[in-house]
């Protein structure tokens, strides 16, 4: 790698840091539309039903489990003159952009054939875009405080990327007599149609991809499995990550119904959103800094506790409460930053302990179980959250009694238990600064002698 390409101790420059997380915002304007426009599109622009809809969504999530492993087993042992990250991501860009045309363009006619497999399409493409990416940045850098900032601005530039895909709809208003989501669907195809393979073509010529020691026989399955079950740093970051996701996914699949019924803010919700996400943006350096003065799971825990005490005060807000609201949307947006900044980069960390016992480097199979974990987050919050909110009596809009009382609780104070289980978990981490570079002069060690 030449001199221009990479800063002192290994850090990438700020120039290939723009240009490896330059894929994230496009294909986080992609992701939006998968969570939230997708359904109600569907039951309007074709003849399908929604519990029909519902039930392909829950094949497709299905599918979209399964094939993560896979993707991030093979892209592991993927050998290329052009290296090995670089082949999932030219073959993800066409089929990602293809299949997503596809599916948010579909004929009036469409059944649920048709969306089950674009669906499955998009998925495939997006898993072999997004778990690749993210094994490379945790190669791109092999110092402590440098992973980092390559987390740091991916996370930061999907975030923006789910912004602009937010705000889209707001701008774009819908035509009389077409559904309210096409406009904003269609400013969302035509924009990632562009900027993804711009940004594609900009990381693969731009971004170094780290020539990483491959041991000349992998590890069986079962070898391979006993080896995730010995990292015990991993085990406890990626348990400490799926409780953490839980709390988080809870607010955010219950807030439309704290904004409209406990809040009475409807309207509202795109600025409360708006404020939450760009704290969050804005807070990413100073999390950097604390957690070089510090270390990353301290910092991380240290942002985990401000959000629950920033929480806390949610179920006792009611009508007329927004600008209250707003003030917490604000202290946990700014603890947003460490989440979107930290954990990944400790996961990277995690690796090292591996790749220093074994010599594989597995970071693609690595980040395919924190996929999993991420997706099983998402997944758990509504199956916790709805059936007791049914057991409490809620109904939507019934504006007083144990049933909204009840919406609140799920909605701030169960997150809060999650989080304090999660810094329970992770507040001894063991690999720190000194940790860390020990794993790293193991793996070097390990590297000249093959």
């Amino acid at each position: 790698m030449s001199a221009p390409d990479r800063a002192p101790r290994g850090e990438p420059t700020t120039g290939v840091l723009i240009a490896y997380a330059a894929p994230a915002l496009p294909a986080a304007m992609l992701g939006l539309p998968l969570l939230v426009f997708l359904p109600a599109y569907y039951a309007q622009a074709t003849t399908l039903t929604l519990s029909a809809i519902g039930l392909v969504l829950l094949v497709a999530r299905l599918w979209d489990v399964a094939v993560d492993p896979a993707i991030g087993f093979l892209s592991d042992r993927t050998r290329t003159p052009i290296g090995r990250r670089r082949p999932w991501l030219l073959a993800a860009l066409p089929v990602t952009i293809g299949a997503s045309w596809a599916l948010f363009d579909p004929p009036a006619s469409a059944g649920a054939g048709y969306l089950l497999f674009w669906m499955l399409a998009v998925y495939l493409g997006w898993s072999m875009l997004q778990i690749p990416h993210q094994a490379w940045g945790a190669e791109l850098a092999t110092e402590y405080h440098a992973r980092n900032r390559v987390t740091a601005w991916r996370e930061s530039l999907t975030v923006a990327g789910v912004a602009v895909a937010s705000a889209l709809p707001v701008l774009l208003p819908g035509e009389p007599g077409r559904p309210v989501e096409e406009a904003a669907l269609r400013a969302i195809l035509w924009s990632c149609a562009v900027l993804l393979p711009v940004a594609g073509v900009v990381l693969l010529l731009r971004v170094p991809e780290p020539k990483t020691a491959i041991p000349s026989a992998w590890p069986g399955w079962r070898a391979g499995l006993g080896a995730l079950r010995a990292n015990l740093p991993f085990r406890r970051l990626i348990a400490s990550y799926l409780v953490n996701g839980v709390a988080n996914a809870l607010p955010a699949t219950l807030f439309l119904l704290y904004a409209g019924d406990v809040l009475d803010a409807q309207g509202q919700e795109g600025a409360f959103l708006l404020i939450y996400f760009l704290c969050g943006l804005a807070s990413v350096p100073f999390w950097l800094a604390y957690a070089r003065r510090t270390s990353k799971h301290r910092a991380w825990c240290v942002a985990m506790l401000a959000s629950c005490l920033a929480f806390l005060p949610a179920p006792l807000l009611g009508a007329g409460d927004g600008i209250w609201f707003a003030a917490i949307c604000v202290a946990t947006g700014f603890c947003l930053g460490a989440d979107l900044s930290l954990p990944a980069s400790m996961q990277a960390d995690a690796i090292d302990a591996e790749t220093a016992e074994t010599g594989a480097a597995r970071a693609g199979l690595y980040f395919a179980l924190w996929s999993v974990a991420t997706k099983l987050a998402l997944a758990l919050a509504p199956a916790l959250a709805f059936p007791a909110l049914e057991f409490a009596g809620y109904a939507r809009g019934a504006g007083t009694g144990d049933g909204l009382f009840a919406l609140a609780v799920l909605y701030a104070w169960v997150p809060v238990a999650f989080k304090l289980a999660a810094v329970a978990v992770i507040w001894n981490f063991p690999l720190d600064a000194r940790a860390q570079g020990a794993l790293r002069a193991r793996i070097e060690a390990r590297t000249m002698s093959a």
